[in-house]
């Protein structure tokens, strides 16, 4: 990407500022670090979608077609690792850098310089990921899991894995610290938690937990690399260790990791449904009470994710009832923004329309989530497509399809150019199609019993698997249509200026400044007055 095309167009530089890579380089403005994540997140994001498509293309028949087995694996991997490290998890930063000193009225973000730092740790990382495919033995092919004994057993690619996860988790632990801080200390005067719009709520939720649980990630994979290197026996069954204790340690840090990557979506679409429904969000106390109570309870759900490994029925009924447990306050905010557009005044732009696909795929992947909470059904569904189905619904019709919603939404506000509404509309229906096409089928595939991560199948599923791939192929590129239709002829303004308030129903901070966004927002904070009539508009009490 050039410099010209991330170039937002600031004309109001007031003194001296770096022009060129330099501008990028040493970038301490929020916007500009935002801008670095958005950009980053995409291309990562391109790059796992080309290793999905490598999965698609070997499942498209059966039998063993363009890759050796361990090539596969390694696919598999990286794709898991690519996508939820490197595009899904610096999308919503770079999301949170953009928009959260403009949502509370802070001129920035707390900690300027260390902003920079968490964001320029990331292209190293995943340049380790991608180097790790051509040193010897190949990438790491352990899952994205990482699973002792493979992961124990494996070539230096895993070591390079292991480098890259403990990189991209210091940038996850400083960028929660920055938002944790800004949030905390850094809001306009007048605006109180309870009146925070609930993208700030569920992006401070989400740092917290980041906190707490990556170093418990860092802890996992430094084990890793001491049974490997340095003689110890964690996980190695030969030398005392237990191949189980890397899971629980594992999902421990997984399982809050799935709603870290849910939760900020949650806030996109709280943002996204009010404006386009031109009602207040309905139940806004209760959102916050739901997010806080799926944070909480997503450290006592981990064992679910290994109810085959010979677990007590004690614990099995924990975890399965924890589970279940989780569902209630998921279900409390999908209530709610269903609550919301009741008798709205309802117009489907873009970003409601990839807001309302959200909620309805969102469902859909909790439902069978639940599916896969209940033991005695896990024992049948572990392990198989399905489970690849369920967590591609919550993660792409739920993570992905609220970022969308945010870039349609939040364009006009950070390039000052509107973006193509038919073009927007073709990119929602092509993904919203292509995206059911492909993970459909894979529920069926579940429960037929195809195994997942395997790159060969029995001819029985030919037809499901040849309907998958063809239908990821659509979905890629659909998104390769985002990027040179919709995103790029936007920012060089190919389709006119943006109003300061593109959209009707807003009633946040960051809509009160002009379009572009100044360079600098927020010198001096937002009137009181202002604060508390858009948090009266905000929501109902």
């Amino acid at each position: 990407m050039t410099a010209a095309v991330l170039v937002h167009g600031h004309d109001d530089h007031s003194h001296a500022h770096p022009t060129g890579l330099m501008r990028w380089l040493t970038a301490t403005n929020h916007k500009d670090i935002g801008t670095l994540y958005l950009w980053f997140a995409f291309s990562m994001f391109l790059v796992g979608g080309v290793l999905a498509l490598m999965i698609r293309l070997e499942l498209f028949r059966p039998g063993l077609q363009f890759f050796r087995p361990e090539l596969f694996n390694q696919f598999t991997t990286l794709h898991g690792l690519i996508m939820l490290f490197g595009a899904i998890m610096p999308a919503f930063t770079g999301l949170a850098n953009w928009m959260l000193p403009l949502m509370i009225g802070a001129p920035d973000m707390a900690f300027a310089r260390m902003n920079n730092w968490s964001f320029w740790l990331l292209p190293p990382a995943a340049l380790l990921l991608l180097i790790s495919l051509a040193v010897p033995g190949g990438a790491a092919a352990a899952g994205w899991t990482m699973y002792a004994p493979l992961s124990t057993q494996m070539g230096m690619g895993m070591d390079l894995t292991i480098f890259a996860i403990h990189i991209l988790g210091m940038s996850s632990i400083m960028g929660s610290i920055n938002i944790v801080t800004t949030v905390l200390n850094m809001r306009a005067p007048g605006m109180t938690l309870m009146k925070m719009p609930m993208f700030a709520w569920t992006s401070l939720i989400t740092a917290y937990l980041l906190i707490a649980v990556a170093p418990v990630l860092a802890g996992a994979v430094t084990m890793i690399l001491t049974d490997r290197h340095f003689g110890t026996s964690f996980f190695k069954a030969a030398g005392g260790g237990d191949p189980v204790m890397f899971q629980h340690i594992f999902w421990f840090f997984g399982h809050p990791e799935v709603y870290i990557m849910a939760l900020p979506a949650f806030g996109v679409v709280s943002q996204i449904i009010p404006t386009f429904a031109r009602k207040p969000l309905f139940g806004y106390h209760s959102m916050v009470y739901a997010t806080s109570s799926i944070a909480l309870l997503s450290f006592i759900v981990w064992g679910h994710h290994m109810f085959a490994t010979g677990m007590p029925a004690a614990a099995q009924l924990f975890f399965m009832y924890a589970t279940m447990l989780i569902a209630v306050p998921t279900g409390v905010k999908v209530f709610n923004w269903i609550a919301t557009m009741w008798q709205g005044e309802m117009t489907f732009e873009t970003p409601m329309l990839f807001a309302i696909g959200f909620v309805c795929l969102f469902t859909m992947g909790g439902f069978s989530g639940l599916m896969l909470a209940i033991v005695p059904a896990d024992i049948q569904y572990q392990d198989t497509y399905f489970v690849v189905a369920h967590f591609h619904y919550v993660l792409v019709a739920g993570a992905l399809f609220s970022l969308f919603a945010a870039a349609y939404y939040w364009m006009p506000k950070w390039t000052g150019h509107n973006y193509p509404e038919a073009r927007g509309k073709l990119h929602f229906w092509w993904s919203m199609i292509a995206f059911n096409i492909t993970f459909f089928p894979m529920h069926f595939l579940g429960l037929a019993g195809m195994p997942r991560r395997i790159p060969d199948y029995a001819t029985q599923f030919a037809g499901f698997n040849e309907v998958a791939s063809l239908g990821a192929f659509a979905f890629g590129l659909a998104q390769v249509y985002f990027l040179f239709f919709v995103a790029i002829p936007t920012i060089r303004g190919k389709f006119g200026k943006a109003p300061d308030k593109p959209w009707e129903g807003v009633t946040t901070l960051e809509w009160e400044v002009p379009s572009p966004a100044p360079f600098h927002t927020w010198e001096t904070p937002p009137d009181e007055k202002l604060v508390n009539e858009l948090a009266a508009r905000q929501h109902l009490h």
